[in-house]
């Protein structure tokens, strides 16, 4: 016995810092992986190394997750301002002498080549989260107004490369730190309202304002071009229509059943454009239907749910808002992919969580997972010093 003690083995050292780990939210996510493995195989089939590669990137996020979840709440607030400080920073530089790919300048080398948009997805809602930390029980709507500034500036300098993507995810982050803090319904109401009322007109006035000629005030001419092509695909079947035509194509021809793995001929023909990134859930429809969109839905709503559920039991406001916000992110990519895809939304560079590949992208999921993680964790273990409750 004394020698167990004395000297334990590797895996008694390495027990304990799985303690505390949420097992549903550990299930859901694998039930995800798993269907994101199976959909790059099919679609990244005849696709150089892509299978491969997208399961490194699926190990380097789980490592990333299980260093972050070691990781308690308090030490991750301590990082939200140096964070949020170098992601502005980058993306002032960005501006400035970034990099341009594309026609977009999204990039700076600072000794590697990296893209600080990425940094706001976490750095956003950590420094709100921070922020109304910091206001707790004394919150005034200057506070908010406060808060609304610290989120414009990068959304802004993100929107400006122009990468509308990451910025509709930084804003949805930040505006979900906001809301959960405690945003009035008052001031929540009025934006929404007139948010849909102006999608109505979009709607009704579409032919009139996408006419050849007409320019929009504050969008680029690209932002444009995918709102009126979302708005009527067939303007341009052969080009702009092209994604969200085979887009649709692909699922409604997946019915409820699907046509079978590796039997999609809308996929492994190349008809579907982006079929293993942004695209890869019209893959996913072909080959498993009906019933396989039903599995990620499910899936994802089952990963908010867990996560709102450890919102709410957290001990502090920085980490209810925070993981508050990191389950929102999730949301916001699965709805806008699927949106996008299924042709209800304008197409912007967003991944499926899990599905799509992407380095970049899995390693942000893998961070913001380590950060629910985390929290989730400070429920479980007990506090030193403090009696554990029977």
């Amino acid at each position: 016995m004394a020698t167990t003690i004395d000297n334990p083995t590797l895996l008694q050292r390495v027990l304990p810092l799985f303690r505390g780990f949420d097992g549903w939210l550990v299930a859901i996510v694998l039930m995800l992986a798993a269907a994101g493995l199976l959909a790059m195989y099919s679609a990244g089939y005849d696709h150089g190394t892509r299978f491969v590669d997208h399961g490194r990137n699926m190990l380097i996020a789980a490592g990333i997750l299980f260093l972050a979840a070691q990781v308690p709440p308090q030490r991750i607030m301590a990082f939200a301002v140096p964070l949020y400080l170098a992601g502005v920073a980058l993306l002032v530089a960005v501006a400035l002498f970034g990099i341009t790919k594309k026609g977009a300048q999204r990039w700076v080398n600072v000794g590697i080549v990296i893209q600080p948009s990425e940094i706001l997805k976490i750095a956003m809602p950590l420094m709100l989260a921070w922020w109304f930390q910091r206001r707790e029980g004394q919150l005034r709507p200057l506070d908010f107004a406060v808060a609304g500034l610290l989120l414009a500036v990068p959304v802004g300098l993100i929107m400006k490369q122009p990468d509308l993507g990451t910025a509709l995810l930084v804003l949805a982050s930040g505006l979900s730190v906001i809301f959960f803090a405690g945003l009035p319904w008052k001031l929540v109401l009025p934006p929404v309202l007139l948010g849909l009322a102006g999608v109505a007109v979009l709607v009704v006035m579409g032919d009139d304002w996408c006419a050849d000629g007409v320019r929009w005030p504050i969008l680029h001419d690209y932002q444009q071009q995918r709102i009126c092509t979302l708005l009527d695909p067939t303007r341009d079947p052969l080009g702009k229509g092209f994604h969200i035509i085979q887009g649709m194509i692909a699922i409604g021809s997946g019915g409820v059943f699907g046509k079978g793995f590796m039997a999609g001929t809308q996929t492994h023909l190349e008809f579907i454009p982006e079929r293993t990134t942004d695209f890869i859930f019209a893959a996913f429809s072909e080959e498993f239907g009906l019933l396989g969109n039903l599995y990620l839905v499910v899936g994802f709503l089952l990963l908010v749910w867990r996560g709102l559920a450890i919102a709410m039991g957290a001990g502090t406001l920085f980490a209810r808002l925070m993981a508050g916000a990191v389950s929102m992110i999730f949301f916001t990519y699965a709805f806008v992919n699927m949106g996008m895809v299924s042709g209800m939304l304008p197409v912007v560079g967003v991944p499926l969580p899990f599905i799509s590949y992407g380095g970049t992208a899995m390693v942000t999921l893998g961070l913001a997972l380590g950060i629910l993680m985390s929290v989730a964790r400070a429920q479980r273990l007990p506090v030193p010093g403090k009696p554990v409750a029977a």
